[in-house]
Protein backbone atom coordinates (compact mmCIF):
# COMPACT_ATOMS: atom_id res chain seq x y z
CA UNK A 1 0.00 0.00 0.00
CA UNK A 2 1.02 3.73 -0.92
CA UNK A 3 1.74 6.20 1.42
CA UNK A 4 -0.12 9.26 0.66
CA UNK A 5 1.59 12.27 -0.28
CA UNK A 6 0.52 14.27 2.27
CA UNK A 7 2.03 11.54 4.67
CA UNK A 8 5.41 12.15 3.06
CA UNK A 9 5.24 15.69 3.05
CA UNK A 10 3.98 15.37 7.03
CA UNK A 11 7.14 13.07 7.83
CA UNK A 12 9.81 15.09 5.77
CA UNK A 13 8.66 17.95 7.52
CA UNK A 14 9.07 16.20 11.59
CA UNK A 15 12.57 14.89 9.96
CA UNK A 16 13.97 18.00 9.25
CA UNK A 17 12.34 19.83 12.19
CA UNK A 18 13.81 17.42 14.75
CA UNK A 19 17.37 18.02 12.74
CA UNK A 20 17.22 21.35 13.45
CA UNK A 21 16.24 20.88 17.18
CA UNK A 22 19.40 19.19 17.39
CA UNK A 23 21.66 21.48 15.67
CA UNK A 24 20.26 24.11 17.94
CA UNK A 25 20.59 22.01 20.83
CA UNK A 26 24.34 21.38 19.78
CA UNK A 27 24.94 25.44 19.22
CA UNK A 28 23.94 26.33 22.51
CA UNK A 29 26.18 23.45 24.05
CA UNK A 30 28.53 25.41 22.46
CA UNK A 31 27.81 28.93 22.97
CA UNK A 32 27.70 27.22 26.56
CA UNK A 33 31.18 25.97 26.77
CA UNK A 34 32.19 29.44 24.93
CA UNK A 35 31.16 30.92 27.76
CA UNK A 36 32.72 28.94 30.49
CA UNK A 37 36.34 29.36 28.47
CA UNK A 38 35.92 32.85 27.57
CA UNK A 39 35.16 33.37 31.88
CA UNK A 40 37.71 31.52 32.81
CA UNK A 41 40.54 33.15 30.54
CA UNK A 42 39.52 36.54 31.89
CA UNK A 43 39.73 35.67 35.58
CA UNK A 44 42.94 34.27 34.83
CA UNK A 45 43.83 37.95 33.31
CA UNK A 46 42.58 39.60 35.94
CA UNK A 47 44.81 37.68 38.42
CA UNK A 48 47.90 38.02 36.33
CA UNK A 49 47.02 41.67 36.49
CA UNK A 50 46.62 41.87 40.68
CA UNK A 51 49.47 39.32 41.30
CA UNK A 52 52.02 40.69 39.02
CA UNK A 53 52.20 44.09 40.45
CA UNK A 54 52.72 42.41 43.80
CA UNK A 55 55.51 40.57 42.20
CA UNK A 56 56.75 43.82 41.02
CA UNK A 57 56.76 45.85 44.09
CA UNK A 58 58.57 41.90 46.37
CA UNK A 59 60.94 42.07 43.51
CA UNK A 60 62.89 45.40 44.52
CA UNK A 61 63.28 44.84 48.62
CA UNK A 62 66.51 43.71 49.48
CA UNK A 63 68.14 44.73 46.22
CA UNK A 64 70.63 47.78 44.89
CA UNK A 65 69.60 49.68 41.88
CA UNK A 66 72.54 51.35 40.32
CA UNK A 67 72.09 54.77 38.00
CA UNK A 68 75.29 54.27 35.42
CA UNK A 69 76.15 57.34 34.04
CA UNK A 70 77.99 57.71 30.89
CA UNK A 71 80.18 60.60 32.13
CA UNK A 72 83.07 61.10 34.83
CA UNK A 73 82.06 62.43 38.46
CA UNK A 74 81.46 66.04 38.90
CA UNK A 75 79.55 67.03 35.72
CA UNK A 76 76.09 67.81 35.31
CA UNK A 77 75.31 64.36 34.79
CA UNK A 78 76.83 63.79 38.10
CA UNK A 79 75.19 66.12 39.94
CA UNK A 80 71.38 65.47 38.70
CA UNK A 81 71.73 61.78 39.43
CA UNK A 82 73.24 61.96 42.59
CA UNK A 83 70.48 64.22 43.47
CA UNK A 84 67.43 62.65 41.97
CA UNK A 85 69.06 59.38 44.06
CA UNK A 86 68.61 60.71 47.02
CA UNK A 87 65.38 60.51 47.17
CA UNK A 88 64.37 58.18 44.39
CA UNK A 89 64.44 54.40 46.78
CA UNK A 90 61.49 55.94 48.94
CA UNK A 91 59.13 56.23 45.86
CA UNK A 92 60.19 52.31 44.82
CA UNK A 93 58.03 49.56 46.80
CA UNK A 94 60.74 47.94 48.80
CA UNK A 95 62.67 51.01 49.55
CA UNK A 96 65.68 49.20 47.57
CA UNK A 97 69.58 50.46 47.73
CA UNK A 98 70.67 53.54 45.01
CA UNK A 99 73.84 53.96 43.92
CA UNK A 100 75.66 55.32 41.23
CA UNK A 101 78.35 54.37 38.84
CA UNK A 102 80.43 55.98 36.07
CA UNK A 103 81.21 54.77 32.58
CA UNK A 104 82.91 57.33 30.52
CA UNK A 105 83.83 57.53 27.28
CA UNK A 106 82.97 58.49 23.65
CA UNK A 107 80.64 61.23 24.62
CA UNK A 108 78.78 58.25 26.48
CA UNK A 109 78.30 56.37 23.75
CA UNK A 110 80.43 53.08 25.46
CA UNK A 111 77.58 53.28 28.48
CA UNK A 112 74.48 53.37 25.80
CA UNK A 113 76.34 50.03 23.97
CA UNK A 114 76.15 48.57 27.12
CA UNK A 115 73.41 49.31 28.62
CA UNK A 116 71.76 47.57 25.00
CA UNK A 117 73.54 45.19 24.97
CA UNK A 118 74.88 43.46 28.26
CA UNK A 119 72.19 40.94 29.46
CA UNK A 120 72.90 41.51 32.86
CA UNK A 121 71.51 44.54 33.06
CA UNK A 122 67.72 43.34 32.16
CA UNK A 123 66.63 42.86 35.65
CA UNK A 124 65.33 46.45 36.00
CA UNK A 125 68.13 46.87 38.62
CA UNK A 126 69.95 49.11 36.28
CA UNK A 127 69.08 53.12 34.74
CA UNK A 128 71.04 54.62 32.51
CA UNK A 129 71.75 58.27 31.76
CA UNK A 130 73.65 58.75 27.97
CA UNK A 131 73.60 61.36 25.92
CA UNK A 132 69.88 61.50 24.47
CA UNK A 133 71.70 63.31 21.02
CA UNK A 134 72.77 59.70 20.25
CA UNK A 135 69.16 58.88 19.05
CA UNK A 136 69.92 61.24 16.45
CA UNK A 137 73.23 59.65 15.80
CA UNK A 138 71.38 56.05 15.19
CA UNK A 139 68.76 57.87 12.38
CA UNK A 140 71.68 59.41 11.33
CA UNK A 141 74.34 56.33 10.57
CA UNK A 142 76.76 57.16 12.78
CA UNK A 143 79.62 54.72 13.68
CA UNK A 144 79.82 52.86 16.66
CA UNK A 145 76.42 52.87 17.29
CA UNK A 146 75.48 49.46 18.63
CA UNK A 147 71.74 50.08 20.13
CA UNK A 148 68.22 50.60 18.81
CA UNK A 149 66.87 53.38 20.76
CA UNK A 150 63.28 52.38 20.06
CA UNK A 151 63.80 49.42 22.10
CA UNK A 152 64.70 51.39 25.20
CA UNK A 153 62.29 52.39 27.83
CA UNK A 154 62.55 55.83 29.34
CA UNK A 155 62.03 56.48 33.01
CA UNK A 156 61.78 60.55 31.99
CA UNK A 157 63.93 63.46 31.85
CA UNK A 158 64.35 65.81 35.04
CA UNK A 159 64.98 69.26 33.20
CA UNK A 160 65.00 70.32 29.23
CA UNK A 161 68.65 71.53 28.71
CA UNK A 162 69.27 74.92 27.58
CA UNK A 163 72.63 75.08 25.94
CA UNK A 164 74.55 77.76 26.11
CA UNK A 165 78.53 79.05 24.52
CA UNK A 166 80.81 80.17 27.44
CA UNK A 167 84.33 81.02 27.04
CA UNK A 168 87.15 82.55 29.29
CA UNK A 169 88.41 86.12 29.64
CA UNK A 170 91.49 84.19 28.47
CA UNK A 171 89.82 83.67 24.73
CA UNK A 172 89.49 87.72 24.59
CA UNK A 173 86.17 86.99 23.28
CA UNK A 174 83.68 88.90 25.47
CA UNK A 175 80.70 89.66 22.86
CA UNK A 176 78.88 87.37 20.35
CA UNK A 177 80.46 90.56 17.79
CA UNK A 178 83.88 89.94 18.86
CA UNK A 179 83.34 86.23 18.34
CA UNK A 180 82.35 86.95 14.69
CA UNK A 181 85.08 89.13 13.96
CA UNK A 182 87.73 86.73 15.35
CA UNK A 183 90.89 86.20 13.21
CA UNK A 184 91.52 82.99 14.67
CA UNK A 185 89.29 80.01 15.44
CA UNK A 186 87.86 79.49 18.72
CA UNK A 187 88.32 76.03 20.42
CA UNK A 188 85.71 74.54 22.18
CA UNK A 189 85.92 71.57 23.87
CA UNK A 190 83.61 68.73 22.89
CA UNK A 191 83.32 64.83 23.66
CA UNK A 192 82.89 63.49 20.31
CA UNK A 193 80.12 63.33 17.95
CA UNK A 194 76.30 63.06 19.19
CA UNK A 195 77.22 64.73 22.84
CA UNK A 196 76.12 68.08 23.53
CA UNK A 197 79.15 69.87 23.55
CA UNK A 198 80.04 68.69 20.12
CA UNK A 199 76.62 69.10 18.95
CA UNK A 200 76.37 72.90 19.44
CA UNK A 201 79.80 73.79 17.85
CA UNK A 202 79.12 71.98 14.95
CA UNK A 203 75.74 73.15 14.41
CA UNK A 204 77.01 76.88 15.22
CA UNK A 205 79.70 76.70 12.59
CA UNK A 206 77.98 75.54 9.72
CA UNK A 207 74.46 77.53 10.28
CA UNK A 208 76.57 80.83 11.71
CA UNK A 209 79.38 80.83 10.26
CA UNK A 210 81.10 81.41 13.37
CA UNK A 211 85.33 80.48 13.58
CA UNK A 212 84.68 77.20 15.23
CA UNK A 213 87.32 74.29 16.17
CA UNK A 214 86.14 71.54 17.93
CA UNK A 215 88.20 69.89 19.83
CA UNK A 216 86.56 66.10 20.93
CA UNK A 217 87.67 63.47 23.26
CA UNK A 218 87.04 65.07 26.28
CA UNK A 219 85.51 62.62 29.05
CA UNK A 220 82.71 64.84 30.93
CA UNK A 221 82.20 68.76 30.83
CA UNK A 222 83.85 68.37 34.15
CA UNK A 223 87.15 68.20 32.13
CA UNK A 224 86.43 70.53 29.15
CA UNK A 225 85.86 73.53 32.07
CA UNK A 226 89.33 72.04 33.55
CA UNK A 227 90.73 72.64 30.03
CA UNK A 228 89.55 75.80 29.34
CA UNK A 229 90.32 77.20 32.44
CA UNK A 230 94.44 75.75 32.08
CA UNK A 231 94.17 77.13 28.62
CA UNK A 232 94.01 74.25 26.89
CA UNK A 233 91.03 75.47 24.92
CA UNK A 234 88.41 78.86 24.92
CA UNK A 235 85.46 76.99 26.59
CA UNK A 236 82.89 75.00 25.24
CA UNK A 237 78.55 74.71 24.20
CA UNK A 238 76.85 72.56 26.89
CA UNK A 239 74.18 73.22 29.19
CA UNK A 240 73.33 76.27 31.09
CA UNK A 241 71.43 73.43 34.18
CA UNK A 242 75.34 72.51 34.35
CA UNK A 243 77.10 75.44 33.82
CA UNK A 244 75.87 77.60 36.45
CA UNK A 245 76.36 75.09 39.09
CA UNK A 246 79.99 73.94 37.89
CA UNK A 247 81.66 76.87 36.63
CA UNK A 248 79.63 79.03 39.22
CA UNK A 249 82.70 80.47 40.28
CA UNK A 250 84.15 81.49 36.76
CA UNK A 251 80.99 83.58 35.96
CA UNK A 252 80.98 84.91 39.35
CA UNK A 253 84.72 86.26 38.89
CA UNK A 254 84.20 87.64 35.21
CA UNK A 255 87.14 84.43 34.52
CA UNK A 256 84.23 83.19 31.93
CA UNK A 257 81.12 84.61 30.35
CA UNK A 258 78.38 83.35 28.34
CA UNK A 259 78.44 84.58 24.73
CA UNK A 260 75.72 82.62 23.00
CA UNK A 261 72.62 80.88 24.02
CA UNK A 262 70.81 77.83 21.80
CA UNK A 263 67.31 77.56 22.58
CA UNK A 264 63.90 78.14 21.38
CA UNK A 265 63.48 81.47 23.08
CA UNK A 266 65.85 83.12 25.12
CA UNK A 267 66.28 81.83 28.78
CA UNK A 268 63.91 83.67 31.41
CA UNK A 269 67.66 83.62 33.50
CA UNK A 270 69.17 84.96 30.18
CA UNK A 271 67.24 87.67 28.73
CA UNK A 272 70.82 89.78 27.71
CA UNK A 273 72.29 86.87 26.03
CA UNK A 274 72.14 86.46 22.14
CA UNK A 275 70.38 83.39 21.17
CA UNK A 276 71.46 81.60 17.81
CA UNK A 277 68.35 81.23 16.58
CA UNK A 278 67.86 85.18 15.61
CA UNK A 279 71.10 84.92 14.03
CA UNK A 280 69.38 82.86 11.41
CA UNK A 281 69.42 83.77 7.83
CA UNK A 282 68.25 81.46 6.05
CA UNK A 283 65.11 79.00 6.82
CA UNK A 284 67.52 76.41 6.07
CA UNK A 285 69.99 77.43 9.19
CA UNK A 286 66.85 77.93 11.09
CA UNK A 287 66.07 74.17 10.73
CA UNK A 288 69.27 73.26 11.52
CA UNK A 289 69.14 74.64 14.75
CA UNK A 290 65.80 73.57 15.81
CA UNK A 291 66.37 69.88 14.90
CA UNK A 292 70.22 69.66 15.62
CA UNK A 293 70.05 71.33 18.86
CA UNK A 294 66.39 71.86 20.19
CA UNK A 295 64.92 68.91 19.77
CA UNK A 296 67.71 67.40 20.85
CA UNK A 297 68.53 69.08 24.12
CA UNK A 298 65.12 68.38 25.28
CA UNK A 299 66.16 64.95 25.69
CA UNK A 300 69.34 65.20 26.89
CA UNK A 301 69.15 63.65 30.42
CA UNK A 302 66.77 60.89 29.48
CA UNK A 303 67.31 58.17 31.68
CA UNK A 304 66.83 54.57 30.06
CA UNK A 305 65.37 51.20 30.94
CA UNK A 306 67.80 48.76 29.23
CA UNK A 307 65.04 46.40 26.31
CA UNK A 308 63.62 43.39 27.95
CA UNK A 309 62.88 44.83 31.24
CA UNK A 310 59.30 42.74 32.62
CA UNK A 311 57.10 45.81 31.55
CA UNK A 312 55.31 45.67 35.02
CA UNK A 313 59.00 46.90 36.90
CA UNK A 314 59.64 49.75 33.81
CA UNK A 315 56.27 51.18 35.25
CA UNK A 316 57.10 51.33 38.49
CA UNK A 317 60.37 52.87 38.23
CA UNK A 318 58.76 55.19 35.74
CA UNK A 319 56.00 56.03 38.48
CA UNK A 320 58.46 56.24 40.91
CA UNK A 321 60.95 58.70 38.68
CA UNK A 322 57.25 61.02 38.25
CA UNK A 323 56.96 60.83 41.83
CA UNK A 324 60.50 62.02 42.97
CA UNK A 325 60.13 64.79 40.42
CA UNK A 326 57.00 65.97 42.68
CA UNK A 327 58.70 65.23 45.67
CA UNK A 328 59.05 68.34 47.92
CA UNK A 329 62.22 67.15 49.73
CA UNK A 330 64.13 66.33 46.24
CA UNK A 331 62.78 69.76 44.95
CA UNK A 332 64.12 71.34 48.23
CA UNK A 333 66.96 69.59 47.75
CA UNK A 334 67.52 70.51 44.14
CA UNK A 335 66.99 74.14 45.02
CA UNK A 336 69.92 74.27 47.06
CA UNK A 337 72.12 72.73 44.59
CA UNK A 338 70.27 74.96 41.89
CA UNK A 339 69.41 72.46 39.94
CA UNK A 340 66.75 73.49 37.51
CA UNK A 341 63.80 71.28 37.08
CA UNK A 342 61.29 71.01 34.31
CA UNK A 343 60.58 67.36 33.93
CA UNK A 344 59.40 65.07 30.86
CA UNK A 345 57.45 61.51 31.28
CA UNK A 346 58.96 58.45 30.52
CA UNK A 347 55.79 58.17 27.35
CA UNK A 348 56.78 62.20 26.10
CA UNK A 349 60.91 60.93 25.54
CA UNK A 350 59.73 57.98 23.84
CA UNK A 351 57.22 60.20 21.40
CA UNK A 352 60.60 62.44 20.67
CA UNK A 353 62.62 59.56 20.41
CA UNK A 354 60.18 58.39 17.81
CA UNK A 355 59.72 61.15 15.81
CA UNK A 356 63.99 61.86 15.85
CA UNK A 357 64.01 57.69 14.28
CA UNK A 358 61.23 59.40 11.86
CA UNK A 359 62.61 62.33 10.47
CA UNK A 360 62.74 63.06 6.12
CA UNK A 361 65.79 61.82 4.40
CA UNK A 362 66.63 65.11 3.11
CA UNK A 363 67.17 66.13 6.59
CA UNK A 364 68.99 63.30 7.69
CA UNK A 365 71.55 64.24 4.99
CA UNK A 366 72.03 67.47 5.61
CA UNK A 367 72.56 67.18 9.54
CA UNK A 368 74.79 63.82 8.83
CA UNK A 369 76.92 66.31 6.74
CA UNK A 370 76.93 68.49 9.50
CA UNK A 371 77.21 66.38 12.54
CA UNK A 372 79.41 63.30 11.33
CA UNK A 373 81.40 64.27 8.62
Amino acid sequence: MFAKASDIGYEFQVGRTSRNFAIASDIKIMLYKFRVVLTGLIGLLYSFAFVSAPFAQEFYKGKTITFVLGSSPGGGFDAYTRTIARHFAKHVPGNPSVVVDYMPGAGGLIAANQLYNNKSMREGLTIGLWAGSFVLSQRLGEKGIQFDAKSFDWVGVPVRDSPICVLTKASGINSIQDWFAAKRQIKLGGLGPGSTPSVPARVLKAALGLPIQLIDGYKGTSEIRLAAEGGEVDGGCWNWESIKVMWRAGLESGDAKIVLQVNPQRHPELPNVPNAIEMAKTENAKLLIKIGVHDQTSIFRAYSIPPHVPQDRVKLLQKAFADTMKDPDFLADANRSKLDIYPLSGEQVKQIVDGMLTLDSKVVADLKKILLE
